[in-house]
């Protein structure tokens, strides 16, 4: 199997050692585990159950739609002609 080196700072090679110990793994075993996920071309195991079955037990409901806003209508600029338009052409 293929060894890989990295530099890390110091606070940042603590915080792998502490999250490895608190999984009860090595720190090598902790970034193998990190790096599969992370680079893996596929969904992880129970992704499936756990995420998208995760409403199963209560069905979506769909919240009742808003009235529509009034607004006022928009107003053409008479102080600025479009591209090819006369701006005193709208007024004759």
């Amino acid at each position: 199997m293929p060894q890989m080196h990295l530099y890390v700072s110091k606070d940042i090679a603590d915080e792998v050692k502490r999250r490895a110990d608190k999984q009860g793994v090595s720190a090598s075993r902790y970034l193998a585990d990190l790096v599969r996920r992370e680079v893996a071309d596929e969904w992880p195991p129970g992704f499936f159950e756990n995420v998208i079955g995760g409403c199963a037990h209560a069905p979506l409901e769909r919240a009742p739609a808003l009235p529509m806003e009034e607004r006022d209508a928009l107003a053409p600029r008479r102080d600025r002609a479009l591209p090819g338009h006369d701006a005193g052409a709208a007024n004759r």
